[in-house]
């Protein structure tokens, strides 16, 4: 917020009819700020932080009185000019990340009725076993790789496998398993 200030403190001492006094334009901004409504929230900041808007001078000034004081009148100006600024400056930025916004965000093309975006349609993948043997070697490929026979369920998995991941097979007991006499084709 520092920045900002700083940023439009040289703007606003350049603007027409301001003072180049810093003690006048210093609560001047200040009040400026606190008291104009932003775009985003529709309130003023003194409101969303203390939840009540200061009492300005120019608020206690009457109408009809003949006889102003010069520092009253130049303060009341001065203050009405910073607060159409920073309205202005509020809009302008409000504008420029709006546009931002627009150029960058694209909506992405969903297809709810496709079934291509889901990716746990078959069930969860986890708990299932990738391929269950034993599978007959049919060829191997040097020192290191394994070409496997699989069923015709598995035909869809590459056959070739690293020797790390092959187990000898040791025939269970055909009492306590009898699925397990399905010997796959040669």
């Amino acid at each position: 917020m520092f920045r900002r200030i700083c940023a439009y403190f040289l703007e606003l001492k350049d603007c027409d009819g301001l003072t180049n006094d810093w003690c006048t334009l210093l609560p001047t901004l200040e009040l400026a700020y606190k008291t104009s409504i932003h775009t985003t929230t529709n309130q003023t900041p003194a409101i969303v932080e203390k939840r009540w808007n200061p009492r300005l001078p120019q608020d206690y000034l009457r109408k009809d009185l003949v006889d102003i004081h010069p520092t009253a009148s130049s303060f009341k100006g001065t203050l009405k000019k910073a607060q159409t600024n920073t309205a202005r400056c509020i809009e302008d930025s409000f504008a420029y990340v709006k546009d931002k916004w627009d150029k960058s965000h694209s909506t992405p093309d969903f297809r709810l009725v496709s079934m291509t975006n889901f990716n746990n349609i078959k069930g969860c993948k986890i708990l299932k076993d990738s391929f269950a043997g034993p599978f007959f070697i049919k060829a191997l490929h040097g020192v290191n790789a394994v070409e496997v026979d699989f069923s015709e369920e598995l035909s869809n998995k590459h056959p070739t496998f690293p020797a790390s991941l092959i187990k000898p097979y040791k025939s269970g007991d055909a009492e306590k398993f009898p699925l397990s006499n399905n010997v796959p084709r040669i």
